[in-house]
């Protein structure tokens, strides 16, 4: 098997993906802008590396992937697993005759709007909210919905370019700053952020699934550089798993992680789906998967892609607690304080890479347990300030 990955060196934690591809066998050939000496452990486990100088310029990345055909034969798959390159690596499926989501497939999952028509051709309740193209637009739905709205890019990563609007004159503001693109308004929901997280294999069935809860959104997080955290849990809620099961039926995942978020309403406890992500969820969550499971998620997308099987068994019996900290606020105790005080819950920290920092800490510490309330009280310990 050929398997291209493009930017092979980023996020560090999917180098892991690549190194075990290789293990498994597959010629694992690496496409990316970086110097070869800045692949760490993504290096080795490639057959070839073909830089370019910048992965952005697609007529490159075609003469690329002809070199890797001359050279290799047929290309069997092409990923980054980065929700960045998402319509990259479609393009290039598309234009090689790669098998998995074309240009086509994307559209759905880039146009927020889109998502919206998805989730609710499966049944499941979304925000109220439209695109609107223009002032006149914005504020004849904000008449209809009332404030606060939440405001986004219709096509955009993560919480990229999100803000709230309280009022009229932030919706004047926001007509008179934005970029040229397209907002979708929404209604903002107050509740509670949870994910349906897993991986589908090449028939679109579901072989890993788990959830994971937020501590608040991540535009708030953002946009005030708040610390943050987030767990695991080990039994997923049964009208999160029937909606999460649904959206990745409708959106037709194959081979493939899924993140796809949801918020709790306060009210009533219902579940309003905010979006999916064909891909693994950011940051060091997928190694949140191997801490609650004590499995190699990594080498079973290897195994599910060499031979259609995820092998590990699984079943949940740790909470996993993610705790996020920034480096612009001082906390009473450091972290070997916090390690030496936990008593054997954390089970891994480290340096944030500063382009998630803003949203997920500078450095963060990695806990588990069978139950909650010990972390929680973890939580408390190690964000005191």
């Amino acid at each position: 098997m050929n398997f291209v990955c493009l930017s092979p060196h980023f996020p560090p934690n999917f180098r892991n993906f690549w190194r075990r591809l290789a293990e498994n066998g597959a010629t694992v050939l690496g496409l990316g802008d970086s110097p070869a000496d800045e692949l760490g452990e993504a290096g080795p486990a490639l057959a070839e590396y073909f830089r370019v100088g910048d992965l952005h310029h697609y007529p490159d990345l075609v003469k690329a992937l002809g070199w890797f055909t001359f050279r290799y034969g047929r290309l069997d798959r092409l990923e980054s697993h980065n929700e960045y390159w998402l319509e990259t690596d479609a393009a290039l499926r598309t234009d090689f005759n790669i098998p998995g989501p074309h240009r086509e497939n994307v559209v759905r999952v880039k146009h927020k709007s889109l998502m919206k028509e998805v989730f609710r051709s499966a049944g499941i309740d979304v925000a109220r909210g439209r695109v609107v193209r223009n002032r006149r637009e914005a504020e004849a739905l904000a008449e209809d919905l009332g404030f606060p709205l939440i405001a986004k890019p219709d096509v955009g990563v993560g919480a990229a370019g999100t803000v709230r609007l309280r009022t009229g004159r932030d919706l004047v503001d926001l007509f008179d700053n934005k970029p040229p693109a397209d907002y979708i308004l929404e209604e903002e929901l107050t509740g509670t952020l949870c994910s349906f997280d897993g991986m589908v294999d090449a028939e679109g069935h579901i072989v890993f699934y788990t959830s994971h809860v937020f501590c608040t959104g991540v535009m708030e997080i953002v946009n005030n550089d708040e610390d943050m955290f987030y767990y695991s849990l080990r039994e997923v809620p049964e009208d999160l798993e029937k909606a999460g099961r649904a959206a990745v039926a409708a959106f037709g995942l194959r081979e493939r992680f899924f993140h796809i978020e949801f918020w709790r309403r306060k009210t009533d406890q219902s579940l309003v789906a905010m979006e999916i992500n064909m891909r693994p969820p950011g940051g060091l969550t997928t190694d949140m998967f191997n801490f609650a499971n004590d499995i190699d998620v990594y080498r079973e997308y290897a195994n599910l892609v060499t031979t259609g099987r995820f092998w590990a068994n699984w079943s949940r019996p740790y909470h996993v607690m993610y705790i996020g900290r920034k480096n612009y606020i001082t906390y009473k105790h450091s972290i070997e304080d916090v390690v030496s005080a936990a008593g054997g819950l954390v089970v891994h920290h480290q340096q944030v890479q500063s382009v998630f920092a803003r949203a997920i800490g500078d450095y963060c510490v990695m806990a588990r347990h069978p139950e909650l309330p010990p972390l929680m009280d973890l939580i408390r310990y190690v964000l005191a300030s």
